[in-house]
């Protein structure tokens, strides 16, 4: 999808500095929002932790030796 949008020039020159090959500025946009949804679904897992409750007489080893 063709998107016309105004990104600062100094931070694409940035972006692509980092990359070894010549990538081209929609690569580097791409590979952005890629690395921002994945931050943003790591940070929705670590408001996970302390909300599950486990039952403290589960015994996870006892299917291992019914196997």
């Amino acid at each position: 999808m063709a998107t016309p949008i105004n990104i600062n020039e100094g931070l694409i020159q940035e972006a692509m500095s980092f990359n070894d090959s010549t990538t081209a500025i929609e690569d580097v946009v791409e590979i952005a929002l890629y690395e921002y949804i994945q931050r943003c679904k790591r940070l929705k897992m670590l408001e996970l932790f302390g909300m599950i409750e486990y039952d403290e007489a589960y015994d996870y080893k006892q299917q291992r030796q019914s196997a």
